[in-house]
């Protein structure tokens, strides 16, 4: 088979989005290589981001997003594409006339079921799209149950039209020995820790709830732990932390390679989102052999599993009593970073790649 991707992401993005490309194209080329894989994007990337595929440009003299939205079904048709894949909430407009069928990667629809999060245009181009490309791809892949209830929720796809097809993390933080010390210590001096911390890795937002989390961590009092907040400054951040409390730290544009040391060296990881799509920094964290508290209520008990305990976001005692629970019982901790690793293995490359071979055969 021949299967293009809508490659955008994957060579210009560094982050959620960009990681699942990366991650799904990878798998391919090293789990199923029988098969040709195309990447289409629409500007030369400035470095391959690590694929090991050339990047397919527009051959005609208009590219962009028009190009990505329109006329790239030329090229899939010149190219003798069998599937095209969107990676990324869309496939193109018409194609469904070039003959070539399409699967749509569907990440979250929270813009639709958390609408004041969003500016309305944003709102309006998101729904166009997505919509679009549940209604008109041969087949859509939503990388959580809860998102596959969404769609047919919103957009009244049948559940037959949807496969559920999770991720795994990047390798880096795949934790196949035990942390590195001088390693470790020269990174911990290098953000300042001092003290066992308590880690949580995500954007800074009103739905990620860092607000909750460090209002948990205050009623604990704990002297002898840091909470450490990594993600991108933002409105959000600035208003949480402009008056930081005691042993509450922001770190701002943490590259992507300490993140694992950060992780691996953490006392317990916690993801307090209201609403996730999936939920990969929880992935991240079982990997690296660290438990984890997350929230309830979307689909974090799926990218956690036995491996977390789960509380009430919106309950600030909740938080507080699963922390507690965790930090306080050695016991509990080890079982669950010992059913976090086992549960992390639904998500390896080999097993995703086989699951989207097996959908673009029936194709």
């Amino acid at each position: 088979m021949r299967i293009g991707f809508d490659a955008k992401r994957a060579f210009n993005n560094y982050t959620g989005l960009g990681n699942y490309s990366r991650f799904i194209i990878e798998s391919l080329l090293k789990y199923a290589p029988q098969h040709e894989y195309l990447a289409y994007t629409p500007k030369p990337p400035r470095d391959n981001k690590g694929l090991k595929l050339s990047p397919k440009l527009p051959t005609t003299l208009v590219g962009g997003g028009l190009w990505r939205s329109w006329l790239i079904n030329n090229d899939l048709k010149k190219d003798n594409v069998d599937v095209f894949h969107g990676l990324s909430n869309e496939i193109p407009f018409g194609i469904k006339k070039s003959g070539v069928k399409s699967v749509v990667t569907i990440h979250d629809l929270i813009f639709l079921r958390y609408p004041e999060l969003y500016p309305f245009i944003d709102r309006f181009i998101y729904n166009k799209k997505f919509r679009y490309a549940c209604e008109k791809a041969d087949a859509i892949v939503a990388v959580s149950q809860q998102t596959k209830e969404d769609i047919m929720e919103f957009y009244k796809i049948p559940p037959e039209r949807i496969r559920v097809i999770y991720q795994d993390c990047q390798e880096i933080f795949h934790r196949k020995n035990p942390p590195n010390p001088p390693q470790q210590g020269g990174l911990l001096k290098k953000y300042s820790v001092n003290k066992p911390y308590i880690l949580c890795v995500s954007s800074f937002s009103e739905r990620k709830n860092q607000k909750r989390l460090i209002e948990a961590f205050q009623q604990l009092g704990l002297k002898d732990h840091e909470l450490i907040l990594v993600g991108g400054k933002s409105k959000y951040s600035q208003h949480i932390l402009e008056n930081t409390p005691s042993g509450v730290r922001g770190l701002f544009n943490v590259p992507s390679s300490d993140l694992p040391t950060l992780y691996q060296g953490a006392e317990l990881f916690i993801y307090p989102s209201f609403f996730e799509g999936f939920g990969i920094p929880i992935v991240e964290a079982l990997h690296s052999g660290v438990p984890v508290v997350a929230a309830s209520g979307s689909c974090l008990e799926e990218a956690g599993g036995d491996g977390a305990l789960y509380a009430n976001p919106l309950d600030v005692n909740d938080l507080a009593d699963k922390i507690k629970q965790v930090l306080t019982n050695s016991a509990l901790r080890n079982n669950l970073i010992l059913k976090g690793k086992e549960h992390v293995k639904q998500f390896s490359g080999e097993r995703i790649a086989g699951q989207l071979v097996e959908l673009y055969k029936e194709l």
